[in-house]
């Protein structure tokens, strides 16, 4: 063989080479995705970028599509074993090329163009479907989604089902699901953007990402717990921020009037959550070390509320000054779950579990006799003041559904404020500017109404004070401690809660 010839056929093999997944591959870590890649011969090499500041990231990718036998997108990915949900908020940028071209997630079996594969993808026209290859070099299959151009996107694993949920973001999910996929227990999963078009790169934007481990199915509640992210959620546009990460249960952030500090409890304690330092202390509460989730801060931030069990009795409540140190009893009977204190400080309001009912009650903040509110059968949960005074919001299942209701403060005129029985919803709070009411929203097909489990797909839903139709604001894994307690900023501008993941099972 001549000279020039071997030399042609060495370039010849090199550029193939260059276009194999493995040279494509580029093993950087991306914000949580270890590496990216061009998933096949594509002619524009795509990219990827994360910014801390805002938790976003940017890919562009060109790539002729999703579909058939093989692919060709950028993707940026990280290997998972096990169940999962991936969730972010995405879109495209542009009025771009092609109505085909598609963001979303995706797990794969390998980086090869024909590997086996499924996706949630959203293409520039707002198709939306639930894509998969059953086997490597198979033709891709879909289910297609009723919803159109959604901008949250979800896709879940449980064994060998695959679910994907998706909506316009401040309206409930819409679901379509895959089982019986066998695509291997270790696989590569995360974001692609495809430009379905050979000549064209396009770029997609996601914020709000997150790569869930979920509990196991098989987990013990208030046994076992998994890791949890305290999250800051701004209102008027819904964009989350993880501010902490922690392997251990921690739970229900109450935000101080000082807007320098979340109160939290975990493993029995209470802790302080330095905002700007980004660093938790411990709270002195002396020899009350079985703290629960149902703590509130007085409204002038001075003392702490608590709710820490006793032999015998079950959980009592307790005031504490918010710094720590010496405690007092209040209730002197159990169970006792504090959940909200009056503006002018004077008085307690709470759930009380007597004579098997649970009701809701007030009592002195200095200690004193308790007065019951409320007499109907069920369950009578979450009860908290109104900034002014005039209300006591809480949660009633005795219609037969959880559902949010007032009464004035001497429990009369007791009324529902959610009535449509969509969902099953918990724990309503009144942001400080006494406009808006955040909640906790159960699936009713996960829970039941007397139940607030942890470790379930969950909402934050907002509602005007006035009335009108709940809002979305955040989607996320979570449930029991995510926001049982007050937790809006002295602004009304936020909300603080715990969304959660086995952290400790991510390398």
């Amino acid at each position: 063989m001549s000279k020039p010839v071997l030399l042609t056929l060495l370039g010849a093999f090199m550029f193939l080479q260059a276009f194999t997944p493995a040279a494509l591959a580029q093993p950087n870590k991306i914000g949580v995705f270890d590496g990216q890649t061009d998933i096949g011969p594509v002619i524009h090499r795509g990219s990827a970028t994360y910014k801390a500041s805002t938790q976003e990231y940017t890919l562009s990718g060109a790539g002729t599509n999703i579909w058939f036998d093989k692919d060709e997108f950028h993707f940026v990915w990280k290997k998972m074993k096990g169940d999962f949900i991936l969730y972010t908020r995405g879109r495209l940028q542009g009025k771009g090329v092609d109505p085909h071209r598609k963001i979303g997630w995706m797990a794969r079996t390998s980086l090869e163009p024909n590997s086996a594969h499924v996706n949630a993808v959203v293409h520039g026209d707002g198709l939306t479907a639930l894509q998969y290859r059953k086997e490597k070099g198979a033709a891709t299959e879909e289910v297609r989604s009723e919803v159109t151009a959604p901008d949250v996107i979800q896709l879940e694993r449980r064994g060998n089902t695959y679910t994907m949920r998706v909506a316009k973001f401040g309206e409930p999910f819409k679901t379509e699901q895959v089982a019986n996929l066998n695509i291997g227990e270790e696989v590569y999963v995360g974001l692609f953007v495809c430009a379905h078009n050979k000549d064209v790169v396009e770029k997609g934007t996601f914020r709000d990402v997150r790569l869930t481990v979920p509990a196991k199915e098989n987990f013990v509640p208030y046994r076992e717990y998994i890791g949890s992210h305290i999250e800051r959620l701004e209102i008027a546009t819904g964009n989350r921020e993880i501010i902490y990460t922690a392997p251990k249960s921690l739970q229900a952030p109450n935000w101080t009037p000082d807007n320098k500090a979340l109160i939290y409890n975990s493993e029995g304690l209470m802790y302080r959550f330095d905002l700007a330092k980004r660093t938790p202390q411990v709270i002195n509460t002396g020899n009350v070390k079985s703290n629960n989730n149902d703590h509130v801060l007085s409204f002038n931030g001075k003392m702490l509320g608590l709710s820490s069990s006793l032999p015998n009795l079950g959980s009592i409540i307790w005031t504490v000054p918010v710094t720590g140190g010496t405690l007092k009893q209040i209730t002197p009977t159990g169970p006792s779950y504090l959940h909200g204190w009056s503006p002018d400080g004077k008085t307690l309001t709470f759930t009380g579990q007597r004579n098997n009912e649970f009701d809701i009650y007030t009592v002195p903040a200095a200690g004193g006799p308790e007065k019951r509110l409320t007499t109907s059968p069920g369950l009578d949960d979450g009860s908290e003041y109104t900034p002014d005074g005039k209300w006591i919001y809480f949660n009633s299942n005795r219609t037969g559904a959880m559902q949010i209701w007032r009464m004035k403060p001497d429990g009369s005129n007791q009324e529902a404020v959610t009535t449509t029985n969509e969902f099953h919803d918990w724990f309503p709070h009144i942001s400080p500017d006494g406009k808006w009411i955040v909640f906790l929203s159960f699936l009713k097909e996960e829970v039941k109404p007397d139940d607030h489990p942890f470790y379930k797909h969950v909402y934050l839903r907002l509602l005007p004070i006035t009335g009108g139709q709940p809002k979305v604001i955040a989607y996320f894994y979570g449930g029991q401690g995510s926001i049982n307690t007050p937790s809006w900023s002295p602004d009304s501008k936020r909300v603080a809660f715990i969304s959660n993941s086995d952290v400790s099972t991510q390398p």
